[in-house]
C-alpha cells in the first residue's frame, strides 16, 4: 500500500525536526556563531525539497511552476507556524534572554551613542527589553517565510529544468 503524505504533514514533520534541532542546540549550549546552525537550513530545505520531489513524482504533477510552488508553500507555511510559535513560547519561558540582550544593548548604546543622556539610554534599554519577544517573533516570521520562499522557488526551478 502506497500512502501519500500531504505537504501539510511534511511541513509538520519538518517543523518538528527543526524544533527538536533548536532544542538540541540550546541544551548543548551552542553559540550563535556555531556552524551547526547551517544544519537548520539543511533540514528546512530538505523538508521543502522532499515535498516538491514527491509532488513531481505524483499523478497530479502538471509541470507548472505555480503548482509546484503551491505544494512547497503548503509545507513551509506549516514550518513557519511551528517555528514562530516555538520562538514566542521559548522566549517567554526564558526571560533571562531579554535581560542579557538588554545588557548588551546598553553597552552598545554607552559605547556608540555618546550624545544620549543616561535617562534616554535607560528608556531605550527598557523599551528594547519590553519588546524583545515581539522582535524575535517578527524576525522569525520574516526569516522563515523568506527562506521557505527561496527554497521552494529554487526547488521548483530545479525540477522544471530537470524536466526539460
Amino acid at each position: 500500500m502506497n500512502k501519500k503524505i500531504s505537504p501539510l504533514i511534511k511541513g509538520l514533520i519538518t517543523g518538528l525536526a527543526l524544533l527538536v534541532f533548536a532544542l538540541i542546540m540550546y541544551f548543548t549550549k551552542q553559540t550563535a556563531e556555531s556552524n551547526l546552525h547551517y544544519v537548520n537550513y539543511a533540514l528546512y530545505a530538505g523538508g521543502v525539497f522532499w515535498t516538491l520531489f514527491a509532488y513531481s513524482r505524483s499523478e497530479a504533477y502538471t509541470g507548472k511552476f505555480g503548482d509546484i510552488f503551491g505544494q512547497g508553500f503548503r509545507c513551509f507555511v506549516v514550518v513557519t507556524l511551528i517555528m514562530v510559535s516555538f520562538t514566542g513560547i521559548f522566549s517567554k519561558m526564558h526571560p533571562e534572554f531579554a535581560d542579557e540582550a538588554a545588557v548588551a544593548y546598553k553597552e552598545y548604546l554607552l559605547k556608540n551613542e555618546k550624545d544620549r543622556t543616561p535617562a534616554e539610554i535607560e528608556e531605550k534599554v527598557a523599551l528594547s527589553k519590553k519588546q524583545y519577544t515581539t522582535g524575535l517573533v517578527s524576525t522569525a516570521i520574516f526569516g522563515y517565510l523568506v527562506m521557505g520562499t527561496i527554497f521552494t522557488a529554487a526547488g521548483a526551478g530545479i525540477l522544471l529544468i530537470r524536466r526539460q
